[in-house]
């Protein structure tokens, strides 16, 4: 397992000066963080893709790229950038999602500043819900060779679980904002060259 030196510093943005309720909680790559984030494959699985994640530069822009090859063979079929989701020592990034509520607000989805090969890409959500690594909330976006955000609401995430035998199956349930504890940036489900870059993930209201 490929882990990457950084963490993801938190910054939260303030509305205006009539009200203190948050607009978004956002967490960029940066090379002084200190939060872990790990590189997984399907090989864990038994699966054969191959990858990795490093942590690079473009001019003024420090941003995580996960590379790669995926493969279906073997019931496989990903690699991911995933974020700890250790209850002994949570990281800050959860820390500040799950008690994002206490302002009297409910996180409404995620916005990723991403780029990318053309090719689609998904984000893996795991809460206190979910039962097993193959037991995600997911939602795809699509990439191009420059720079943008991509913004998912909660509503739109599908929770998708994936049996032993390699069948899926949709479950019925919705996201709650204060029982995430892991993400992860996945190219998944059929076979392709991955190539993805993401310079914030950022939870907004």
């Amino acid at each position: 397992m490929l882990t990457i030196s950084t963490t993801i510093s938190c910054t939260i943005l303030s509305s205006e000066q009539q009200t203190e309720k948050q607009k978004s909680l956002v967490f960029p790559f940066t090379p002084d963080s200190a939060q872990n984030w790990s590189f997984v494959s399907d090989r864990v699985m038994g699966g054969v893709s191959e990858g990795q994640a490093s942590l690079e530069q473009d001019k003024d822009i420090s941003f995580a790229r996960l590379t790669g090859n995926v493969s279906t063979k073997n019931n496989g079929g990903f690699i991911q950038l995933r974020s700890s989701s250790s209850w002994l020592n949570k990281p800050l990034m959860f820390r500040n999602i799950n008690d994002s509520e206490k302002a009297g607000q409910e996180l409404q989805g995620v916005r990723l500043n991403v780029r990318g090969n053309g090719e689609t890409y998904y984000i893996f959500i795991q809460t206190n819900q979910t039962r097993s690594p193959s037991d995600n909330f997911q939602a795809s976006f699509q990439t191009n060779n420059a720079w943008q955000t991509i913004e998912i609401p909660f509503k739109q995430f599908v929770r998708e679980r994936i049996n032993y035998n390699g069948s899926t199956n949709i479950v019925e349930s919705h996201i709650s904002p204060k029982n995430i504890r892991s993400i992860g940036i996945t190219a998944y489900g059929r076979d392709f060259a991955a190539d993805l870059s993401v310079s914030q993930i950022e939870f907004y209201y």
